[in-house]
């Protein structure tokens, strides 16, 4: 027999007394009994039983299949061996990710995605290094309903590299409620700019095909990309995460995308860690993890003022989804789950907030 509720036990009883009383008194019962009934609906429209946990937030090393430029100027090091052309190197030098299952960095983001996908989240909103805005006060977030495309944002490689293919869906509604959010936090001081004329960039499908693998792990939520500002500004990015970081509530992820040390000028065969590549991976670990939440934003930003970053980060894209995680992390204390110092890149990965222990 199903338990009745004792708030209708309560209302029923009153009714019944009520009819037997003066029309007075049974007016004055009736009055009482429907202001408990609203005040309880109010307090509660979700039974904790059911409402959905708060989502952890995820920084991804992504990897990814891009090589130095022909026209970058590569700096010699007492570590590396390097040709004076940097487009006679060999693909051999690039970070495949997507193709390279030899490479522990593979079965990582394997265990990662299939950590979040036991979440059972509603959406993924992902900040990839790859996309920055037209200008340090806008957030562009692609509103397509999907797929969306794929962007081959690298050259010079085999052709398998320009057919591979990656499933997915966007949802309109989660970009308005992305620049809900800003809007609320930030009024006309930042523009929020909806496009559905982009794709995806291989900072979020290289990556994400590893670890959401539409075979063996699929992503069967909505995922929506978000630009980053057009700015190296720490603080800005972390920011813009704390805005966002109502959606945790609502079953959403957000994963940022980037790489914790990343220089391609460096970039060649040899595998043994650059110096920067393992002090900075460090300090960054150290900042992230920092016992006082309340501390971390002005640790992280310092990260990026070290002596060893701008050999770490030549440029900061893929430093910044980091500050956007740990913005949206609120007072959630940061996890590096794994890293690997590796020539000239890093490839820590990072948790922030918590998940069922029989999930981790």
């Amino acid at each position: 027999m199903p338990r009745l509720n004792p708030l209708f036990l309560l209302s029923l009883t009153v009714a019944l007394t009520a009819y037997m009383l003066s029309p007075t008194l049974r007016d004055f019962l009736t009055s009482v009994t429907s202001t408990l009934i609203s005040s309880s609906s109010s307090q509660s429209p979700v039974s904790p039983s059911t409402r959905k946990p708060r989502m952890p937030v995820y920084f991804f090393s992504h990897g990814g299949v891009s090589k130095p430029s022909p026209s970058l100027t590569l700096i010699p090091s007492p570590h590396l061996t390097l040709t004076t052309q940097p487009h006679h190197q060999t693909n051999t030098t690039k970070p495949d990710v997507m193709y390279n299952k030899a490479h522990p960095v593979y079965p990582t983001l394997q265990h990662i995605g299939a950590e979040i996908t036991s979440l059972a989240p509603t959406a993924i909103l992902v900040f990839s290094a790859h996309w920055q805005s037209p200008s340090p006060t806008t957030i562009s977030i692609n509103a397509a309903p999907g797929p969306a495309p794929l962007i081959y944002d690298f050259s010079g490689f085999p052709l398998h590299y320009y057919s591979a293919t990656y499933p997915n869906t966007g949802s309109p509604q989660l970009a308005s409620r992305v620049c809900s959010l800003l809007s609320a936090s930030y009024g006309s001081n930042i523009s929020c700019a909806p496009t559905t004329d982009r794709g995806l960039d291989h900072g979020v499908w290289a990556g994400f095909h590893v670890a959401f693998n539409p075979s063996s792990n699929p992503l069967n939520v909505p995922l929506v990309q978000a630009s980053l500002f057009r700015s190296e500004d720490p603080d800005a990015h972390y920011r813009l995460g704390a805005a966002l970081s109502a959606l945790r509530d609502e079953g959403v992820v957000i994963i940022g995308a980037g790489m914790s040390v990343h220089n391609l000028y460096h970039m060649s065969n040899d595998r043994r860690p650059m110096p920067y590549a393992v002090s900075f991976d460090d300090a960054l670990k150290e900042a992230v993890e920092v016992a006082n939440v309340a501390e971390r934003q002005d640790k992280m930003a310092q990260v990026c003022r070290r002596p060893d970053a701008k050999q770490a980060h030549p440029y900061m894209d893929h430093l910044m989804p980091i500050h956007v995680a740990a913005g949206a992390a609120g007072d959630d204390r940061g996890k590096q789950l794994w890293t690997m110092k590796e020539g000239s890149f890093a490839w820590a990965q990072y948790r922030f907030g918590n998940v069922p222990k029989s999930v981790a």
